[in-house]
């Protein structure tokens, strides 16, 4: 029983493998910004375009949020349509899923960094060259719509359907209870339902969290698409990556306490519980 549920929760264990990703990337980034670096060459094009434009880091940010989108699908099909997802949900549909979430992240930031970065006077521009201001606008009110505001429409009307189903469930079996013990729900049925509920407790957590603490970095952005004479960065900017650097952060903690697969995965990378 425990090894097919763990098998289940495969999308779960890639979510925690990007938010992780994202946290060390976001470590390794930072810390040669401090350094002063002369870009010449292709080296310096190259440090340019994937390390100090934070390119790898949106790369694993849009990776998760497309996993996170997936894993909520994915619950809602099991739950709500739980007949249909026992026929059709194979497993090759659930690893394509994983594949795609990093395979699709990465493509997509990288066409927009390669032809919108360049390296003058030694110094890297990000998201500088574009073909036009209305190309960057169109960029960055899509990144709204479509990273979080279609990615919430999702969460919503998924988890809602969720909770009213297993509200449902819920009184289904305290009327078998009541009914006497002959008629009680199987014990390991219970315990799957258990786990389930655990899962969907989190992911809405999970979840909830990314909506608020995205939230003030999409709306500063939308302002400064928006304002036909955008002022440079300051503080406000840096304050709203904090909260969406602490999201990140949060999620392989969360992740590590909550679902045995990770917590097993974390294990075995141990060298001394390996040999114990």
């Amino acid at each position: 029983m425990a090894s097919k549920q763990h098998k289940k929760q495969v999308l779960i264990v890639n979510q925690n493998a990007l938010d992780l990703f994202t946290s060390l990337m976001m470590i390794v980034c930072h810390s040669l910004k401090i350094c002063n670096f002369d870009l010449t060459g292709s080296a310096g094009y190259w440090l340019c375009t994937l390390l100090l434009t934070e390119n790898l880091v949106w790369c694993g940010i849009i990776s998760s949020v497309i996993n996170l989108a997936s894993i909520t699908v994915e619950r809602y099909l099991k739950v709500v349509h739980s007949t249909w997802s026992k026929k059709k949900l194979r497993n090759w549909i659930i690893y394509s899923t994983m594949a795609f979430s990093w395979i699709g992240g990465f493509l997509y930031n990288e066409a927009v960094i390669f032809s919108t970065t360049a390296v003058i006077d030694g110094a890297c521009y990000p998201y500088a060259i574009w073909v036009s201001d209305t190309a960057s606008k169109i960029y960055f009110l899509w990144s709204f719509l479509g990273f979080y505001l279609l990615i919430l429409f999702i969460f919503i009307f998924c988890y809602w359907r969720i909770l009213l189903v297993i509200r449902f469930q819920a009184k289904v079996m305290a009327g078998h209870a009541a009914a006497g013990p002959s008629t009680a729900q199987p014990h390991a049925q219970a315990q799957s339902n258990q786990i389930q509920s655990n899962i969907i407790k989190t992911m809405i957590l999970v979840s909830g969290l990314y909506a608020i603490l995205w939230l003030p970095n999409y709306i500063y952005f939308l302002n400064l698409t928006l304002n036909p004479n955008p002022p440079p960065l300051d503080g406000g900017y840096y304050a709203t990556v904090i909260l969406a650097y602490l999201y990140m952060c949060t999620n392989p903690f969360i992740y590590a306490t909550k679902f045995d697969p990770v917590k097993e995965v974390l294990l075995r990378l141990i060298p001394c519980k390996n040999s114990g």
